[in-house]
């Protein structure tokens, strides 16, 4: 249960770390970044599955490069679901996604 809670603060700073970092991200503060890191393992739950299996075809046909593409999308999903929180443009939810997915790596480790 702690270590649940760790990981959820961990993404929560992740998130304001990401944007912090890139230009296009913005979050209003540490409870939306927390609001964030819900809604994103709500979605990486629930809705990306579904969009992995419907774009198998092209991702394989891409030679899984349009799992960058699903991922920036999920992340301006999040943007869109999510109460101060705004991605302002594609390049800016893939930069974001990138560094966020790279940023999970180190937290899972905990």
């Amino acid at each position: 249960m702690l270590n649940t809670f760790l990981r959820w603060i961990a993404y929560a700073l992740a998130i304001i770390f990401i944007a912090w970092l890139i230009p296009g991200i913005s979050v209003e503060g540490f409870l939306t970044a927390l609001l964030v890191a819900i809604v994103m393992a709500l979605i990486n739950a629930f809705v990306k599955p579904i969009l992995q299996v419907i774009s198998f075809p092209i991702n394989l046909l891409t030679l899984g490069l349009f799992s960058f593409i699903l991922n920036a999308l999920l992340f301006m999903l999040a943007g869109f679901i999510t109460p101060g929180f705004e991605v302002d443009g594609f390049l800016s939810a893939l930069f974001g996604s990138l560094l966020l997915s790279l940023m999970a790596l180190c937290i899972e480790k905990i």
